[in-house]
């Protein structure tokens, strides 16, 4: 008990030095614990973005440009295979969509046909999705993303409303309500056209992605089986790993989980190097506090202190510091979370585990590195140290 009361009596004496002391300690910590939640909010954003695209969801990727085998018919074949539940085709493209005075730049507008709104999770806020008459038909027909009616038609009822694209008119026929924005980019953007009409206006021929749902989390690796096995048999002749691609979800998430987790370490390894800085700054300020009192510690000997109680006062004051400052820095890092997270649009938590792990870090380093200069201490002879001027 004596030696924290005089442990702290020693560090108020000297506060400017006990501060600039902590000052590692307390970056340290804070870097640590700011960088590696930094790094679990980005694991935890990917990971969301991916479980909001459907954890089910897989996608063929065709890569022949001549003799693609894949049609709206093989698409169909498709949905019937074991562990499928939806297919479609889907073909990319954007351009400036017009409606009276109002222009609309900032589109993706995809082809596709029904079931793309089963596949991808999305509900409609008004109207009806795309039909199959609608594609078979080539019906000059639109949904459209919450964006995108907005910006074309105001917040007014848009089902039934034209606009025009490549100077061909379109009927709005439902509204998407809002989705958001996960790694596929924003959802409400978006404006669904029947795939024919998607041939013809983009110039494309053939289908070279094709997105699947499996009946469940549980089937993806049936579903990816079937669609191997179906893409194999079309592509006779061919090598399939130069023809075609398969991704689900899944592992994209496992992969993404593993590279953000190295991620994480690395910052977090190298904020830990400031805590031995730190370490180092407290066994440096602990051998100039030694010098200072040789004559005090020679004192103390002399009047009967034991070399136990010169070397526990040392330890307690390097504890001390080590503490305060580790305390200080996760007040720093909780206060650095709150507003980092805004900035980076995302949401940071403080573990718990890595809160008590750099917790327990600085209070090491305090031991080890106040332990030579508390060993020099009391190894002091008062005769020696009482002659110290």
């Amino acid at each position: 008990m004596q030696s924290i009361q005089m442990a702290f009596k020693s560090i108020l004496s000297n506060k400017m030095r006990s501060f600039l002391t902590m000052l590692g300690i307390i970056i340290g910590v804070a870097s640590v614990v700011i960088l590696v939640s930094i790094g679990q909010g980005a694991n935890q954003s990917v990971s969301d973005s991916i479980q909001k695209m459907g954890t089910n969801l897989l996608s063929v990727n065709i890569n022949m440009r001549r003799n693609n085998p894949i049609t709206l018919q093989r698409v169909q074949e498709m949905r019937t295979l074991e562990g499928v539940a939806q297919a479609s085709p889907v073909s990319m493209s954007s351009g400036t969509l017009k409606a009276g005075l109002q222009q609309y730049e900032d589109g993706s507008i995809i082809a596709t046909t029904p079931g793309y709104d089963v596949i991808r999770n999305y509900t409609l806020a008004q109207g009806r999705f795309l039909t199959e008459p609608d594609v078979s038909n080539r019906s000059f027909v639109a949904v459209l993303g919450q964006e995108a009616a907005e910006e074309l038609f105001g917040s007014a009822g848009v089902v039934g409303e034209t606009f025009t694209w490549k100077g061909y008119p379109f009927t709005v026929v439902g509204i998407l309500d809002k989705i958001g924005t996960s790694m596929a980019g924003s959802g409400d953007n978006l404006i669904l056209i029947p795939y024919t009409i998607g041939e013809r206006l983009f110039q494309r021929k053939g289908i070279n992605s094709v997105y699947v749902s499996a009946l469940s989390a549980d089937e993806v690796e049936t579903a990816q089986e079937s669609l191997t096995a179906y893409m194999d048999a079309l592509m006779v002749g061919a090598s399939s790993s130069t023809t075609y691609n398969i991704y689900n979800q899944t592992t994209a998430l496992e992969t993404l989980n593993t590279a953000t987790a190295t991620l994480t370490l690395m910052p977090g390894g190298i904020a830990a190097i400031s805590l031995l800085v730190g370490g180092i700054g407290i066994m440096n300020i602990m051998l100039v506090s030694v010098s200072e009192r040789t004559r005090e510690i020679g004192i103390r000997k002399a009047i009967g202190a034991s070399r136990r109680n010169i070397l526990s006062q040392f330890l307690v004051e390097a504890l001390v510091v080590s503490l305060i400052g580790g305390l200080l820095g996760l007040g720093v890092s909780v206060l650095g979370t709150y507003l980092l997270s805004p900035t980076l649009k995302m949401t940071l938590r403080i573990s718990p585990f890595i809160t008590a792990v750099a917790l327990v870090f600085s209070l090491t380093i305090g031991v080890v590195f106040g332990l030579y200069p508390a060993n020099k201490a009391s190894r002091l002879l008062p005769v020696l140290a009482l002659r110290h001027e």
